[in-house]
Protein backbone atom coordinates (compact mmCIF):
# COMPACT_ATOMS: atom_id res chain seq x y z
CA UNK A 1 0.00 0.00 0.00
CA UNK A 2 1.08 3.04 -0.89
CA UNK A 3 0.54 6.48 1.18
CA UNK A 4 -0.21 9.18 -0.79
CA UNK A 5 -1.09 12.92 0.10
CA UNK A 6 -2.88 15.31 -2.53
CA UNK A 7 -2.36 19.23 -1.73
CA UNK A 8 -5.23 20.76 -3.38
CA UNK A 9 -7.85 17.84 -3.92
CA UNK A 10 -10.59 19.83 -3.96
CA UNK A 11 -9.57 21.38 -7.09
CA UNK A 12 -10.05 19.99 -10.99
CA UNK A 13 -6.77 18.47 -10.92
CA UNK A 14 -6.83 16.86 -7.62
CA UNK A 15 -10.30 15.42 -8.35
CA UNK A 16 -9.59 13.99 -11.18
CA UNK A 17 -5.96 12.53 -9.76
CA UNK A 18 -8.24 11.46 -6.62
CA UNK A 19 -10.88 9.54 -8.88
CA UNK A 20 -8.33 7.58 -11.00
CA UNK A 21 -6.55 6.50 -7.86
CA UNK A 22 -9.36 5.43 -5.97
CA UNK A 23 -10.21 3.10 -9.03
CA UNK A 24 -6.45 1.42 -8.12
CA UNK A 25 -5.28 -1.22 -5.50
CA UNK A 26 -2.61 -0.17 -3.76
CA UNK A 27 -3.24 3.59 -3.00
CA UNK A 28 -4.84 4.94 0.48
CA UNK A 29 -4.99 8.74 0.13
CA UNK A 30 -5.07 11.53 2.18
CA UNK A 31 -6.30 15.03 1.34
CA UNK A 32 -4.84 18.35 2.92
CA UNK A 33 -6.51 21.55 2.00
CA UNK A 34 -8.38 24.90 3.46
CA UNK A 35 -11.49 23.12 2.92
CA UNK A 36 -12.35 19.58 3.90
CA UNK A 37 -12.91 16.81 1.13
CA UNK A 38 -15.36 14.64 2.16
CA UNK A 39 -15.47 10.72 1.72
CA UNK A 40 -11.18 10.60 2.22
CA UNK A 41 -8.66 10.74 4.98
CA UNK A 42 -8.73 14.98 5.45
CA UNK A 43 -6.34 17.45 7.06
CA UNK A 44 -7.77 21.32 6.78
CA UNK A 45 -4.58 23.47 6.97
CA UNK A 46 -3.23 26.41 4.96
CA UNK A 47 0.22 25.49 3.56
CA UNK A 48 1.83 28.74 4.44
CA UNK A 49 1.51 27.33 8.21
CA UNK A 50 4.41 25.14 8.69
CA UNK A 51 3.09 23.60 12.12
CA UNK A 52 -0.76 23.34 10.71
CA UNK A 53 0.30 21.26 8.03
CA UNK A 54 2.84 18.99 9.75
CA UNK A 55 0.36 16.27 11.01
CA UNK A 56 -0.78 15.52 7.17
CA UNK A 57 2.95 14.30 6.40
CA UNK A 58 3.10 11.89 8.96
CA UNK A 59 3.14 8.28 7.48
CA UNK A 60 2.73 9.50 4.22
CA UNK A 61 5.13 7.88 0.81
CA UNK A 62 4.13 10.27 -1.78
CA UNK A 63 3.01 13.61 -1.92
CA UNK A 64 1.58 15.37 -4.85
CA UNK A 65 1.56 19.26 -4.45
CA UNK A 66 -1.09 20.96 -5.87
CA UNK A 67 -2.03 23.82 -4.34
CA UNK A 68 -1.22 26.58 -5.04
CA UNK A 69 -2.64 30.29 -6.11
CA UNK A 70 -3.24 30.88 -10.24
CA UNK A 71 -3.17 34.60 -10.24
CA UNK A 72 -1.15 37.21 -10.64
CA UNK A 73 -2.70 39.47 -7.68
CA UNK A 74 -2.80 39.72 -4.74
CA UNK A 75 1.44 39.54 -4.39
CA UNK A 76 0.62 38.86 -0.63
CA UNK A 77 -1.57 35.51 -1.86
CA UNK A 78 0.86 34.55 -4.77
CA UNK A 79 3.48 34.85 -2.24
CA UNK A 80 1.78 32.68 0.32
CA UNK A 81 1.02 29.88 -1.38
CA UNK A 82 3.54 29.20 -3.95
CA UNK A 83 6.36 30.56 -2.41
CA UNK A 84 5.99 30.26 1.11
CA UNK A 85 3.91 27.42 0.60
CA UNK A 86 5.68 25.19 -1.59
CA UNK A 87 8.79 25.95 0.60
CA UNK A 88 6.47 24.45 3.23
CA UNK A 89 5.26 21.33 1.55
CA UNK A 90 9.14 20.31 0.70
CA UNK A 91 9.92 20.99 4.62
CA UNK A 92 7.39 18.84 5.88
CA UNK A 93 8.01 15.91 3.39
CA UNK A 94 11.43 16.50 4.80
CA UNK A 95 11.15 16.12 8.78
CA UNK A 96 8.49 13.37 8.50
CA UNK A 97 10.60 11.20 5.92
CA UNK A 98 8.40 11.78 3.17
CA UNK A 99 10.04 9.71 0.04
CA UNK A 100 8.76 11.79 -2.81
CA UNK A 101 7.13 14.89 -3.62
CA UNK A 102 5.44 15.41 -7.10
CA UNK A 103 5.10 19.00 -7.53
CA UNK A 104 2.56 20.75 -10.04
CA UNK A 105 4.90 23.16 -11.77
CA UNK A 106 3.50 24.73 -14.81
CA UNK A 107 4.07 25.68 -18.68
CA UNK A 108 4.02 29.45 -17.51
CA UNK A 109 7.81 28.34 -16.70
CA UNK A 110 8.67 28.84 -20.21
CA UNK A 111 5.36 30.90 -21.48
CA UNK A 112 7.89 33.91 -22.25
CA UNK A 113 8.88 32.10 -25.47
CA UNK A 114 5.78 32.91 -27.05
CA UNK A 115 6.81 36.28 -27.23
CA UNK A 116 9.44 35.37 -29.87
CA UNK A 117 8.93 33.52 -33.42
CA UNK A 118 7.75 30.94 -34.35
CA UNK A 119 6.24 30.53 -30.97
CA UNK A 120 4.37 34.04 -30.93
CA UNK A 121 2.68 32.36 -34.58
CA UNK A 122 1.38 29.29 -32.58
CA UNK A 123 0.38 30.96 -29.12
CA UNK A 124 -1.97 33.28 -31.83
CA UNK A 125 -2.69 31.00 -34.36
CA UNK A 126 -1.68 32.32 -37.14
CA UNK A 127 -1.31 29.14 -38.69
CA UNK A 128 0.21 30.18 -42.06
CA UNK A 129 3.48 32.01 -40.28
CA UNK A 130 4.05 28.76 -38.57
CA UNK A 131 7.11 26.87 -39.91
CA UNK A 132 6.89 23.00 -40.72
CA UNK A 133 8.89 22.19 -38.20
CA UNK A 134 10.04 24.33 -34.81
CA UNK A 135 12.49 24.04 -32.16
CA UNK A 136 10.88 22.16 -28.68
CA UNK A 137 11.55 23.99 -25.85
CA UNK A 138 13.36 21.39 -23.11
CA UNK A 139 13.11 20.92 -19.38
CA UNK A 140 15.97 22.64 -19.25
CA UNK A 141 14.81 25.93 -20.47
CA UNK A 142 13.18 28.56 -17.66
CA UNK A 143 11.47 31.92 -19.75
CA UNK A 144 8.77 32.53 -17.06
CA UNK A 145 5.96 34.54 -18.12
CA UNK A 146 4.38 36.83 -15.21
CA UNK A 147 4.90 36.40 -11.28
CA UNK A 148 2.79 32.94 -11.39
CA UNK A 149 4.87 31.66 -13.82
CA UNK A 150 8.86 32.70 -11.70
CA UNK A 151 6.82 31.22 -8.30
CA UNK A 152 6.67 27.97 -10.25
CA UNK A 153 10.37 28.08 -11.28
CA UNK A 154 11.10 29.35 -7.40
CA UNK A 155 9.55 25.71 -6.73
CA UNK A 156 11.37 23.90 -8.91
CA UNK A 157 14.56 25.49 -7.66
CA UNK A 158 13.31 24.37 -3.56
CA UNK A 159 12.76 21.05 -5.13
CA UNK A 160 16.47 20.74 -6.50
CA UNK A 161 17.80 22.15 -3.33
CA UNK A 162 16.03 19.67 -1.14
CA UNK A 163 16.42 16.80 -3.14
CA UNK A 164 20.84 17.29 -3.30
CA UNK A 165 20.59 18.54 0.36
CA UNK A 166 18.21 16.22 1.89
CA UNK A 167 17.72 13.04 -1.10
CA UNK A 168 14.28 13.83 -1.13
CA UNK A 169 12.88 12.36 -4.69
CA UNK A 170 11.46 15.41 -6.58
CA UNK A 171 9.59 14.96 -9.70
CA UNK A 172 8.38 18.52 -11.24
CA UNK A 173 6.11 18.39 -13.94
CA UNK A 174 5.05 21.22 -16.05
CA UNK A 175 1.17 20.75 -16.36
CA UNK A 176 0.11 22.17 -19.88
CA UNK A 177 -3.69 23.33 -19.96
CA UNK A 178 -6.60 21.34 -18.29
CA UNK A 179 -10.08 22.48 -18.88
CA UNK A 180 -13.17 21.60 -16.98
CA UNK A 181 -14.59 20.71 -20.16
CA UNK A 182 -12.56 17.35 -21.81
CA UNK A 183 -13.35 17.80 -25.25
CA UNK A 184 -10.75 19.24 -27.62
CA UNK A 185 -12.92 18.75 -30.43
CA UNK A 186 -14.64 21.25 -29.80
CA UNK A 187 -12.22 23.36 -28.23
CA UNK A 188 -9.99 25.94 -29.83
CA UNK A 189 -6.96 24.43 -30.94
CA UNK A 190 -4.05 25.24 -28.26
CA UNK A 191 -0.34 23.55 -28.02
CA UNK A 192 -0.53 23.31 -24.42
CA UNK A 193 -3.80 21.36 -24.14
CA UNK A 194 -3.64 18.32 -21.53
CA UNK A 195 -6.39 15.55 -21.62
CA UNK A 196 -8.07 14.64 -18.33
CA UNK A 197 -6.76 11.09 -19.12
CA UNK A 198 -3.14 12.38 -19.64
CA UNK A 199 -2.88 14.50 -16.50
CA UNK A 200 -3.86 11.61 -14.69
CA UNK A 201 -1.84 9.27 -16.35
CA UNK A 202 1.85 11.63 -15.94
CA UNK A 203 1.09 12.38 -11.81
CA UNK A 204 0.53 9.19 -11.45
CA UNK A 205 3.63 7.99 -13.06
CA UNK A 206 5.49 10.10 -11.24
CA UNK A 207 4.04 8.77 -8.21
CA UNK A 208 4.95 5.09 -9.38
CA UNK A 209 8.48 6.18 -10.94
CA UNK A 210 11.62 4.22 -9.50
CA UNK A 211 12.69 5.39 -6.12
CA UNK A 212 16.36 5.88 -7.58
CA UNK A 213 15.01 8.53 -9.71
CA UNK A 214 15.94 11.74 -7.85
CA UNK A 215 15.05 15.22 -9.40
CA UNK A 216 13.62 15.38 -12.54
CA UNK A 217 11.44 18.40 -14.87
CA UNK A 218 9.47 17.04 -17.28
CA UNK A 219 6.94 18.73 -19.66
CA UNK A 220 2.93 17.38 -19.76
CA UNK A 221 0.73 18.38 -22.84
CA UNK A 222 -1.02 16.01 -24.81
CA UNK A 223 0.12 15.10 -28.14
CA UNK A 224 -1.21 18.29 -29.75
CA UNK A 225 -0.51 19.06 -33.43
CA UNK A 226 1.04 22.47 -32.77
CA UNK A 227 3.12 21.51 -29.66
CA UNK A 228 6.33 23.26 -28.74
CA UNK A 229 6.90 21.19 -25.05
CA UNK A 230 9.80 18.24 -25.80
CA UNK A 231 7.46 15.27 -24.44
CA UNK A 232 10.68 13.18 -25.29
CA UNK A 233 12.23 13.81 -22.07
CA UNK A 234 8.70 12.61 -20.37
CA UNK A 235 8.55 9.17 -22.20
CA UNK A 236 12.21 8.69 -21.19
CA UNK A 237 11.80 9.17 -17.19
CA UNK A 238 8.05 8.68 -16.90
CA UNK A 239 7.09 6.24 -19.92
CA UNK A 240 4.63 9.24 -20.52
CA UNK A 241 2.78 8.81 -24.09
CA UNK A 242 -0.67 10.97 -24.28
CA UNK A 243 -3.23 9.27 -25.54
CA UNK A 244 -5.24 12.32 -26.31
CA UNK A 245 -4.51 15.11 -28.78
CA UNK A 246 -5.90 18.39 -29.36
CA UNK A 247 -8.69 19.96 -31.67
CA UNK A 248 -6.03 21.13 -34.31
CA UNK A 249 -5.48 17.28 -35.31
CA UNK A 250 -8.99 17.04 -36.69
CA UNK A 251 -8.55 19.75 -38.91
Amino acid sequence: MTNVLVTGMSGLIGGLLRADLEKRDGYQLTALNRREVYGVNSFKADISDLEAILPAFKGQDVVVHLAAFLSEEPLENLVSANIVGARNVFEAARISGVNRVVFASSGATIKGWENFPPYDAIRDGRYADIPDTWPMITHEMVRPRGLYGASKVWGEAVGRHYSDAFGLSVICVRIGAVGEIDDPVYAKPSANYLSHRDVVNILRGAIEAPADLKYEVVFATSNNRYGYRDLEHSRKILGFVPDDTDAAAFQ
